[in-house]
């Protein structure tokens, strides 16, 4: 692989920017775990709520959705909108409760 000396600058900034931010908001998360996991509770209900729901997605999805309609053909993607239209339920109703509850993890709002 041949770079130009451009690519190499651009790559060499983002690393100093991204350690940069790190480094930045690495003594803010080291203060505690209410700080390091819930942001000291200042996110705002529907970003939290966002995070929450983001947190159901990964890599292996689309390889999921992918499965359900090759087996049960277009019909099989009404299960990816059934969740879709939970997550959004989950935003805007769940996520004041989870946080007027004062919990730090689902575990904990079970018990």
């Amino acid at each position: 692989m041949n770079l130009h000396w451009l690519d190499y600058s651009v790559i060499l900034l983002f690393f100093f920017v991204i350690f940069g931010i790190a480094a930045f908001y690495s003594k803010k998360a080291s203060q505690g775990t209410d700080q390091f996991f819930l942001s000291g509770r200042n996110l705002p209900w529907w970003l939290a709520g966002t995070a929450m729901v983001a947190t159901t997605f990964a890599a292996d999805t689309p390889l999921a959705i992918t499965e359900l309609v090759a087996k049960n053909g277009i019909a099989g993607n009404w299960l990816w909108w059934n969740m879709a239209i939970g997550a959004m339920l989950t935003v805007f109703f769940f996520a004041r409760l989870w946080r007027r509850s004062g919990v730090m993890t689902d575990v904990e709002f079970v018990e």
